[in-house]
């Protein structure tokens, strides 16, 4: 450390102290004073900083110096280099001290999709603040064009928002106050769903990614199709006719290259939508799901898919011909069975071991005690004959025994159709 007024150590203790920590370093070596100093004013080459010069000035004097000459001012603006240009963004402010750039509509929907991706159950309790939220950004046609544009590709792009996406649809479509010349929004919706509609000859001839996306696509407008309400003069909500005609000429278009994922594609739209679908055409007196479960069973004669596809495909035509797995009336309680009424046990009565342990009519281990308290000669338990899927195969390449077994009637049913 020096003084003020030459350079000679202040103390022998503060000397002592340098000296260790400047041994650490270079031992034995003083300090190098600097090659330049720089100048004070312009005019006078004596007026150098008394801490690096070894001048006799005195270290005041130097400073009032350098005060008197100095140009800068507290008062002045905020100094920004030349390479820089300024950037004002929008800000708001919530009436504190902070500051915080607004967030634009893109954000804010990300924003929400996110938080109803992660949470579909706050779907009700969140819905009304979305809508408000968003009817203030809504001012123009544009951004109504933009909202719309945006909560497609989320619903389109996603996974697992189709559902949660096509209810937002439905709400946005009667609460979104905007309602330009060009369509709303529910009408926008649909004009950019046909846009999508229309390229599915070239999205089928595209790229994989390509391919998935228009996947997502046909997925979304099954939910949307089951979702979107729309209001008729009979003051009853019903669905857009609109999509009907469009899902039956997209799953078309997928049986028409029977490659693995359009058939997937495929069964996943019809095991979501296939009961509705099914109902209205037959109340219009249409046969368009006999038509498709047709494509199905001569692609499962002819198309070369794998081995999963093709059970998916069985599968989905047994659900079909139990007319989608529903019930249409309830069984009398006398003729009930494990085949025709899928509340069969829920009808039976629940009885207990000597050591409390409950049992039905769906244990197998008490199945027989079970027979004798009913004393029902014909009762069968339906674990034993359904339950047991296991298979002892090694070989991964053929088919379950079951699923062989329905593959085998299929083929016999349809050869005795065609000699007809």
């Amino acid at each position: 450390m020096y003084n003020n007024n030459n350079s000679t150590p202040s103390s022998s203790s503060s000397s002592e102290a340098g000296d260790a920590r400047c041994s650490l370093f270079n031992p034995g070596e003083p300090l190098r004073q600097p090659r330049t100093t720089p100048p004070v004013s312009d005019g006078n080459s004596d007026s150098r900083s008394p801490v690096l010069s070894n001048s006799g000035h005195n270290s005041s004097s130097a400073a009032d110096a350098l005060v008197k000459n100095s140009k800068l001012s507290a008062a002045a603006p905020e100094f920004v280099p030349g390479c820089y240009a300024l950037c004002q963004g929008d800000v708001y402010s919530d009436e504190s001290e902070e500051y915080y750039a607004e967030a634009s509509l893109a954000e804010l929907v990300q924003e929400f999709v996110s938080h109803l991706n992660s949470s579909p159950g706050s779907f009700e309790s969140e819905i009304e603040y979305i809508t408000d939220t968003l009817n203030s950004w809504v001012t123009t046609e544009e951004i109504l064009q933009e909202l719309v544009e945006l909560i497609y590709v989320q619903s389109t792009s996603l996974p697992n928002f189709a559902y949660t996406g096509a209810r937002l649809c439905n709400h946005l479509s009667h609460h979104i106050r905007l309602t330009p010349a060009n369509g709303n929004f529910r009408q926008l919706l649909l004009k950019r769903c046909r846009t999508e509609y229309e390229r599915r000859e070239q999205s089928m001839r595209g790229d994989p990614e390509t391919q998935k996306k228009f996947h997502s696509y046909v997925l979304f407008l099954g939910e949307l199709y089951l979702n979107l309400e729309v209001k008729s003069g009979k003051g009853t909500p019903g669905r857009a006719d609109v999509l009907l005609g469009a899902l039956k000429d997209l799953l078309n278009t997928l049986f028409s290259h029977p490659d693995d994922p359009n058939l997937i594609c495929a069964v996943k739209l019809l095991k979501l939508s296939g009961s509705i679908l099914d109902d209205t055409w037959k109340e219009k007196g249409q046969s368009d799901m006999s038509e498709i479960i047709k494509k199905i069973e001569d692609i499962l004669l002819d198309a070369k898919c794998s081995r999963d596809v093709r059970q998916m495909l069985l599968k989905l035509v047994e659900l079909q011909s139990s007319n989608w797995g529903r019930v249409l009336s309830a069984a009398v309680s006398s003729d009930a069975t494990p085949d025709n009424d899928p509340n069969y046990f829920m009808n039976e009565p629940t009885f207990y071991t000597a050591d409390g342990t409950p049992f039905t009519a769906a244990d197998p281990e008490y199945s027989d005690k079970y027979q004798e308290i009913l004393d029902r000669e014909d009762f069968h338990d339906a674990y034993e004959e359904n339950g047991n899927e296991s298979s002892d195969d090694d070989d991964d390449d053929e088919m379950d025994p079951e699923i062989e077994e329905a593959f085998e009637k299929f083929c016999m049913e349809s050869d005795a159709r065609r000699k007809k």
